[in-house]
């Protein structure tokens, strides 16, 4: 088996994805090795990325109102969970939540807008702010805002929109399982207006879903064909309300054999640890900066998720870095070493309870 992980490392480094029954095999083989599996997956993210982690912020600019029905989605118009719903925000608290994400070494400052597509008076709303947000922070801009047109897609890459994020989500035969009110193809669509207008794209999947892992693999090689430059790899959170819940597939050492997959298929391509990396990946989580270089903090669009400073903890302790922008370089960012023991959970007291002398 070792030929077998030097083999794939090879190929990568060179650009050269495994085949679809190498991938599944890495996603199910039963001798599949994880710690040389994860070797393996490292040595094309080292090359491209080397042992920085991009840091990504998102900022939920707008949350329900939705007419779609995806089943993994609170904002979904058919999930029931308790989620307080709101139109856009105003500009000025959308730079606010920029600059925060900037000085907390964020590369990449994400807004996410519910609904099926923007109106073009939205779209040109949405321009510009981001142009406010690029003449003020060394920070790249990404999108999410649903379909999009050519226009659309025009009026955002004339704004300096850096990338637009438009999630495949599934393969082409599970996506009705999951949404019924668009289908694969008008992703496919928009993803396609995007690399047009010239906007680069931000794709992934959210795995977790009842998916096979033909489909996973599908989805890994369709995401090589699209030339996508950014991978967001989601685990599901079973969100109560929602119509998707945990199907029981995602266990630690599966997700990570997940990761490995979009690394060794999509070799230079941005690999993203996002959504639910937290509550599945659990005591393994670390390990997955070997085949991911880059993640979110401070939560997704509705749930919570790591905060700053013990993302960057674990980040740290791992042996990478933060890859961080101008702005806090020339504020002198710094990432101290975590020197004082610590147990994840506690209120700092280190004693038993039924141990501690009473006062």
């Amino acid at each position: 088996m070792a030929d077998v992980y030097t083999q794939l490392a090879a190929r990568a480094l060179a650009g050269e994805a495994p085949s679809p029954a190498e991938a599944r095999r890495i996603l199910d083989g039963e001798d599949t090795e994880l710690l040389p599996l994860l070797h393996a997956a490292y040595q094309p993210r080292e090359k491209h990325f080397g042992r920085k982690v991009m840091v990504q912020m998102l900022n939920n600019v707008q949350n329900g109102l939705c007419s779609e029905d995806c089943g993994y989605c609170s904002q979904s118009k058919d999930s029931t969970a308790e989620i307080r719903k709101y139109p856009m925000k105003t500009s000025d608290e959308i730079l606010a939540e920029a600059e925060r994400a900037a000085r907390a070494g964020a590369s990449r400052y994400c807004m996410v807008l519910s609904g099926r597509g923007p109106t073009l008076k939205r779209t040109h709303e949405l321009a510009q702010v981001i142009r406010r947000v690029k003449e003020a922070h060394p920070i790249e801009v990404c999108l999410s805002v649903g379909l999009i047109e050519a226009e659309h897609a025009k009026i955002l890459a004339e704004a300096g929109l850096d990338r637009l994020n438009h999630n495949l989500n599934t393969s082409e035969s599970h996506y009705g399982e999951i949404c019924g009110t668009h289908t694969y193809a008008d992703r496919i669509a928009t993803l396609k207006t995007a690399f047009a207008a010239g906007l680069e794209s931000c794709s992934g999947l959210i795995i977790g879903m009842g998916e096979t892992s033909d489909d996973v693999v599908e989805v890994a090689f369709r995401l090589r064909e699209l030339q996508v430059p950014s991978i967001p790899v989601n685990f599901l959170i079973p969100i109560d309300g929602n119509a998707m819940q945990n199907d029981g597939s995602l266990t630690p050492e599966r997700c990570l054999r997940a990761l490995c997959t979009m690394r060794l298929v999509n070799p230079s391509a941005e690999i993203r640890v996002a959504a639910g990396r937290e509550g599945h990946l659990r005591g393994l989580e670390a390990l997955a900066l070997w085949p991911a270089n880059s993640l979110f903090v401070e939560g997704y669009l509705t749930t919570k998720g790591g905060a700053v400073n013990e993302t960057y903890r674990m980040i740290r302790d791992a042996g990478f870095e933060v890859e961080g922008n101008p702005l806090t370089d020339a504020e002198g960012f710094s990432e101290p070493q975590e020197t004082q023991f610590r147990i994840a959970g506690s209120d700092g007291d280190i004693l038993k309870p039924e141990i501690r002398q009473a006062p």
